[in-house]
């Protein structure tokens, strides 16, 4: 894959319909990207995709690495390089959008990468807890799911902004996971602030490489784009 291109395996509209049971390696993952996120079998956990090493960031605030044949039924990853790297204070999750759009104000139709680094004042995260029982969606696990507020910590979020046209295959909008600097705790971003100024590095992305399970389950499961769940489960 070449820079600033995402690759992304399976669809959201899957996780929906909670196909996870299988997928690509952590091992095959890394050879798309240095950076990226999604989650693992069974949804259990958020995945994230830091400088080539894959992380799973668990319920109740653990994070392991993951090990090279740990399978994922959803991800999106790229080989990042910023285009623009700027220094700027965060009020909420909506100033990330307000930071893309200096960066780019005619790319709502295409796709954004992006990278976080620095001291976060406040932040909301959550992570699934994983399927307990076989083919549960994404929507119904979101509503156990285990959430988080960190305050003062340090860190870095690795995010993708994917335009409104594609949601049910992508997030439509922000979709973010952060990490913390000493890899203890993490998880989707809620909500965030920065008081202080952090470093944002971006891109702008127009190539989308999709690669599709070919699983009895996946060709099975009956897909729809449930624009208000996927909305009240991504945040």
């Amino acid at each position: 894959m070449a820079i600033n291109e995402i690759y992304q395996y399976s669809l959201v509209n899957a996780l929906m319909s909670g196909v996870s049971d299988s997928g690509i390696t952590v091992s095959q993952l890394i050879e798309k990207g240095n950076q990226g996120l999604g989650t693992f079998v069974r949804m259990d956990g958020e995945l994230l995709l830091l400088d080539g090493t894959v992380y799973q960031l668990q319920a109740e605030g653990k994070i392991r690495v993951a090990e090279p044949d740990d399978q994922i039924p959803y991800a999106a990853a790229t080989h990042f390089r910023s285009q623009q790297t700027v220094t700027v204070k965060l009020e909420n999750k909506e100033s990330i959008d307000a930071v893309l759009d200096r960066f780019n104000d005619h790319a709502s139709n295409l796709f954004m990468s992006y990278r976080v680094e620095g001291r976060f004042s406040r932040l909301k995260c959550r992570t699934v807890k994983g399927q307990e029982y076989d083919g549960q969606p994404l929507s119904e696990l979101g509503k156990k799911q285990f959430v988080a507020e960190y305050r003062d910590v340090e860190g870095t979020i690795v995010g993708f902004r994917s335009p409104a046209a594609w949601q049910g295959f992508f997030v439509a909008g922000e979709h973010m996971h952060f990490i913390d600097g000493e890899r203890k705790i993490g998880g989707h971003v809620l909500e965030l602030q920065a008081d202080e100024e952090v470093a944002m590095g971006i891109a702008t992305v127009n190539n989308v490489h999709i690669e599709l399970p070919t699983s009895d389950r996946f060709n099975a499961a009956k897909m729809s784009t449930d624009d208000v769940g996927l909305k009240s489960v991504e945040g």
